[in-house]
């Protein structure tokens, strides 16, 4: 035990790594502790407070499963716990780099105990089980407990194996065992070649998320991917990527992209395993991210598969296999695209509903810059959308916003001012205070018929700025589930603005610079900095509780768990004054009425049912329960998720008067989309109730 106050010593075995902070790590934690002490938004004081904060992100970082670390390493680590936070605006990393140090050893520790493991005699009749995410669990008080879990996880993994294989071919357990050999290994080689800039960035990201969730600390490399993705192209499924539980998690799906097109994956799906082509499959789970995403990352037109474990199913379910073909992702490309939906009103007669699909808020700067009067821009094409769906004459037009992340404030803006004369569209509050009103300058509407906005969990930013303030003015109806809550402004900084000469030398002198910088990026990396809030035109903030639409339709994602307000350091929701703003129209009547209309066909709806059933499926595996580690009794678990599965899947292409499912056919893809149907449902009522 380390005496309270002392600096901790590490005393670890020929397996243990000892990883220690450079000068330029010590100083740029200095700067970073008084950019958020000083100059940030929430300016936030070092304090015991935010030292507890920082201490529960790094602990549930490096060992959210509980899986590695014993509560005597906890309770030795508490003596750190409120002081990291002062421990940084002073430079001093030291108790959190021994905390990861730690973690480290006692994976290392563990990983090979599971490789001696392999050799040892298990016996798939016992009932026993084995749970793999232990979060809600206390840590394990004996190193006897913890290698008990390891020997269930090896359990685990052969029979894991062994139930993958055709019942048609004979087991080769010899062959099973090499596969977890290479793959522990594997794990171990990746974890040994964890550097001083691993810890660091490990370390800043507990940090900056205890100020809130969208200020962010990015080291040279991770800047530069960071610029790259938010300016340039990428080449994959396009997905963005995250481990949870040692497993790459997908977190976001781009616009656009290959995973977008191919509908297969889900927000919270789990790969793990990737093959190249028609090759075989290798199991990423464990790996370090990096790793994993140069696995499934890949150049133009080359194929990937990916096993999936879907949003929601439990670790003992059989993954599914989901083929795609790599693009190169524009992300300047990502434009608004337009359809129209013809619909059989309840009185027989057809209504053009105009669909215009929005996946960012978009505008080519560098065009504007060059002075090139054709720019792209979300509003230029927009306007012109617009105008091809009133040549064509559709009754009332439907702006889906879902999954749009937001983009250009002042394309929120403009895009605003084709639904409404002229007038406020947004308030920005800095960081002195001070607010300023962005206002839609141009007279006139491109659009002056039904209109609705369709918005959803994942819809963020200037997506709840233009959906707030449309709905504010009254100008349509907003439907879909309550946004996402983003209602903070960032400033992407270089930290070389901070670092001053002494402190270059310093570094300089101590041989410790970065020698790993990529050409061009940032040499001591980036902070993405909250400097300001948004309002909306009413003086309510779209901060933490986001947009809460006119009609509702139930989704998966629940506030509880995804967005803002899921967030524990998130900035919280107030008010500031309202803008002098005329309403268009009042539909608090129209939207009641919309509501009862829509609730009465919900009775009646089979799809509205499936939904129900989709969202319950998402939900129900939330615990992660244990997983049997009896052979008989998993695979009669396995083949009843599997048949469930198939039959649901079933009764929803009988549905859609598609082919049935058939036995060893590729699960075939569900498209669709019931929200949007059922939107443009609601437009037909809302154009009745107008009239």
């Amino acid at each position: 035990m380390v005496a309270c106050g002392a600096k901790p010593r590490v005393d670890l075995d020929q397996e243990g790594m000892v990883l220690k902070p450079t000068t330029q790590h010590e100083i740029i934690a200095k700067t970073v502790a008084e950019l958020l002490e000083y100059q940030s938004y929430k300016r936030v004081p070092m304090n015991d407070s935010i030292s507890n904060i920082v201490f529960d992100n790094l602990i549930k970082m490096i060992d959210p499963g509980k899986n590695y670390m014993l509560q005597s390493d906890i309770d030795g680590f508490q003596q750190y716990r409120n002081n990291m936070s002062q421990d940084f605006r002073k430079g001093d990393l030291t108790s959190s780099f021994f905390i990861y140090s730690k973690y480290v050893d006692r994976f290392l520790q563990a990983m090979n105990y599971a490789l001696a493991e392999l050799d040892a005699k298990h016996d798939f009749t016992k009932d026993e089980t084995y749970n793999s995410f232990r979060e809600k669990e206390k840590w394990f008080t004996t190193d006897a407990q913890l290698k008990d879990q390891m020997r269930k996880r090896v359990k685990y993994d052969l029979l894991n194996l062994k139930l993958a294989g055709s019942d048609s071919v004979k087991v080769d357990e010899a062959k099973n065992k090499e596969t977890l050999k290479s793959r522990y290994n594997n794990l171990i080689s990746q974890v040994k070649k964890t550097n001083s800039n691993d810890a660091f960035q490990t370390v800043m990201t507990a940090f900056t998320d205890a100020i809130d969730p969208h200020t962010n600390y990015f080291n040279p490399s991770l800047s530069q991917s960071f610029n790259e993705s938010m300016s340039n192209t990428l080449e994959g499924i396009g997905a963005q990527l995250q481990m949870e539980n040692e497993m790459v998690t997908i977190k976001m799906i781009i616009p656009g992209g290959p995973a977008y097109k191919d509908k297969s994956l889900q927000i919270n799906d789990r790969i793990v395993a990737v093959a190249q082509g028609n090759g075989e499959f290798e199991d990423i789970v464990g790996w370090r991210i990096d790793a994993a995403v140069a696995k499934i990352k890949g150049k133009k037109g080359t194929v990937v598969r990916l096993k999936i474990l879907p949003a929601g199913a439990s670790a003992s379910a059989t993954p599914r296999i989901v083929t795609l073909t790599r693009e190169k992702i524009i992300l300047a490309e990502e434009s608004a695209k337009r359809e129209i939906k013809t619909i059989k009103g309840p009185d027989g007669k057809d209504f053009k509903i105009g669909i215009i699909n929005l996946p960012k808020f978009y505008i080519d700067f560098e065009a504007v810059r060059r002075g090139d009067r054709d720019y792209k821009s979300t509003t230029r094409d927009v306007r012109l959308l617009l105008d091809t769906l009133k040549q064509e004459g559709v009754d009332a037009v439907l702006m889906d916003l879902r999954n749009n992340g937001g983009g250009s404030l002042q394309e929120a803006v403009e895009l605003t001012g084709l639904f409404i004369d002229k007038g406020p569209v947004v308030q920005v509050r800095d960081t002195r205070n001070n607010v300023q009103i962005e206002k839609d300058q141009e007279a006139g509407l491109a659009w002056e018929g039904p209109f609705g906005v369709i918005i959803n969990r994942f819809s963020a930013s200037a997506s709840e700025i233009f959906a707030g303030a449309i709905q504010d003015y009254g100008r349509g109806v907003i439907l879909g589930s309550t946004s996402y809550g983003k209602g903070t402004v960032q400033s992407a900084m270089d930290m070389s603005r901070f670092i001053s000469q002494t402190q270059r030398l310093l570094i300089k002198a101590s041989g410790t610079s970065d020698p790993d910088t990529p050409n061009g990026a940032p040499q001591f990396g980036q902070i993405n900095l909250t400097m300001g809030k948004f309002y909306r035109i009413n003086g309510s903030s779209t901060q933490h509780k986001g947009v809460t639409p006119d009609l509702t339709f139930p989704t998966q994602y629940t506030a509880e768990k995804f967005g803002e307000s899921s967030e524990k350091a998130a900035l919280p929701w107030d008010q500031i004054k309202s803008t002098n703003f005329q309403k268009i129209a009042d539909l608090k009547d129209i939207n009641n009425k919309l509501n009862e209309i829509h609730k009465t066909r919900m009775v009646k709806s089979p799809a509205y049912s499936y939904l129900m059933e989709d969202i319950e499926e998402f939900n129900k595996d939330e615990e992660m329960p244990a997983i049997s580690l009896n052979e008989t009794k998993l695979k009669a678990e396995r083949e009843k998720i599997r048949l469930k599965n198939r039959d649901r899947i079933n009764k929803q292409l009988a549905f859609l008067g598609k082919p049935l499912w058939k036995e060893g056919q590729p699960q075939p893809k569900l498209e669709y989309d019931f929200v949007l149907d059922e939107s443009a449902n609601v437009m037909i009522d809302y154009i009745k109730l107008k009239k």
